[in-house]
């Protein structure tokens, strides 16, 4: 094994951690197993009616469904033996086996989803002709152009539930393995040409391992972890269906409904099915942008529908191409390259302030400005306070009749921290000035009762120890707090003296208030 073959033989285990594992001891029926995926398939169908070319293309009947050119009495139902004949007669290099797994996808796309495998006919007038070029230029099967067709139903803006993007269904990792860019702007997992090239890539590395496409194609799935597992497993094994039930789920219908695809997009005139025509240009031009475009000014100058662009160009996320420093691609119908081509000057400079800011890379937050704090209104004017012991902004707010959110605000003060000796900012109305410039010089007694509250005055008596009756006691003076007067007895907590004189907040106790300390021993 060479040192390519080692390379990926270890990325691919890495990324195994990302992929659902199979499960040993599943043994569910080939029915159940089918109706499981045909959910996942008939989920990729639907999300064809979501393309903006395909809805109008479409000839709807009043209810909005599509309509369909046959009647369910005219579908043909074949015999497993033409089944056979039909796909032993393919000129296929890749082994077409049939049984009863296969039958149920070729029932799916050739009875239920009639409408949408037309829509995938017609489609593929339009991304074949890119996938066959890739295929035969690399020397690989050219029937692997139907993959797309079981991954994403040849919807170029598809994603699945794990995060699969793409018309070849890249998941992000194997995306920047195979140089796909991806990022907020730019996903080339949805680029037609580019994930095609990529996946041929991927594709050509897989058969190296295995050298059997059937396997290859179950690994594209699943990854080559969980296909090496399940050769193991069964013992080294290395046909597609003797290791089947070792297989995740999801890759046991795969490989059936590749088989199916291949029958179908050969003999869908048998079936009574027909391609509808796309309103997809099937020649189209590419344009290397050299500089910053958004869709929008292409589409605006040369009179193109916008959907029509996106559907063309799905790989730009934001409907910008972000040429700074590399080429990118523009596709075109090809009637539109000529112009695009005479106005390109025109194209670029319409809007281009509106789409593209120049100044938006230089803009900076303003310079620091120090904070002058200004009255509510005309009818106010300054005072300043100057801070006591024992002051809080409850208090001061109460004296000056404003709200303490707005005397936090006008001081920038944070966590209602002030300090004696501070001055503070107040805005009082005009007409009541005179009475509030007094507060600064009352005291604290005085400062209260002009809000209506009484302080008990601490006698000389009161402001020592004294022991009274069973208990120690001790009179609050201007500044004290619990923490502060337990510290002062020992043995003492501020919880045992809030406890025995029943207080519940702490910092609700005022001067003069005489608490007990302890019990008098």
């Amino acid at each position: 094994m060479n040192i390519l073959k080692k390379i990926i033989v270890i990325a691919f285990l890495f990324y195994q951690p990302f992929l659902i594992l199979a499960d040993d001891n599943d043994k569910d029926s080939t029915q159940i197993k089918s109706q499981f995926d045909e959910l996942n398939f008939s989920q990729n169908l639907d999300s064809l009616l979501h393309l903006w070319y395909v809805q109008q293309s479409l000839q709807t009947n009043d209810s909005g469904l599509v309509v369909s050119e046959f009647n369910d009495s005219i579908i043909p139902n074949f015999p497993d033996s033409v089944y056979i004949k039909r796909l032993r007669e393919l000129p296929v290099f890749i082994n077409l086996s049939y049984n009863r797994v296969v039958r149920n996808y070729i029932n799916l796309y050739t009875q239920k989803k009639r409408d949408l495998v037309e829509i995938m006919l017609g489609l593929s007038q339009y991304y074949f002709p890119i996938f066959e070029q890739v295929l035969d230029a690399n020397d690989l099967p050219v029937e692997l152009k139907y993959l797309p067709v079981i991954e994403s139903a040849l919807n170029p803006k598809a994603v699945s539930r794990a995060g699969a993007t793409g018309i070849w269904q890249f998941m992000y990792y194997t995306g920047k393995m195979y140089k796909l860019e991806t990022n907020s702007i730019v996903d080339e997992r949805r680029d037609p040409i580019k994930s095609t090239y990529a996946a041929t890539n991927y594709l050509k590395d897989l058969y190296n391992i295995y050298d059997d496409w059937i396997l290859a194609i179950a690994a594209y799935n699943c990854g080559a972890g969980n296909v090496n597992k399940a050769i193991r497993r069964s013992g080294g094994k290395r046909d597609y269906w003797d290791i089947y039930y070792r297989l995740p789920r999801e890759t046991r219908g795969y490989v059936p409904a590749f088989i199916a695809a291949t029958y179908v997009m050969n003999y869908y005139k048998e079936h009574n099915l027909s391609p509808r025509p796309i309103d997809l240009p099937i020649v189209s031009d590419t344009i290397m942008i050299n500089s910053p475009l958004h869709l929008r000014q292409v589409a605006d100058v040369l009179h193109i529908p916008i959907q029509m662009l996106r559907d063309l160009n799905p790989q730009y996320r934001r409907d910008i191409i972000p040429a700074y420093n590399k080429s990118y691609a523009l596709m075109l119908p090809v009637q539109y390259t000529t112009q695009f081509i005479d106005l390109q000057d025109d194209i670029f400079a319409y809007k281009d302030s509106v789409f593209f800011d120049p100044n938006s890379v230089h803009k900076a937050p303003p310079k620091y400005k120090k904070y002058y704090p200004k009255a509510p209104s005309g009818n106010y004017t300054k005072l300043y306070y100057h801070v006591k012991s024992g002051d809080n902004l409850g208090f001061i707010s109460s004296w000056y009749h404003i709200r303490t959110s707005d005397l936090r605000y006008w001081n920038g003060i944070r966590r209602n921290f002030i300090k004696a000796g501070q001055r503070l900012t107040v805005y009082v109305p005009k007409r009541k000035a005179k009475h509030y410039r007094k507060i600064n010089s009352m005291t604290f007694a005085q400062k209260q009762a002009s809000v209506g509250k009484k302080v008990i005055t601490p006698s000389k008596e009161n402001t020592k120890f004294k022991d009274t009756g069973d208990y120690v006691y001790y009179t609050i003076k201007y500044g004290d707090n619990l923490w502060d007067i337990a510290k002062k007895y020992p043995n003492v907590s501020n919880t045992d003296i809030m406890r025995l004189n029943n207080i519940s907040n702490a910092r609700k106790i005022a001067p003069g208030q005489r608490i007990k300390i302890k019990s008098k021993e």
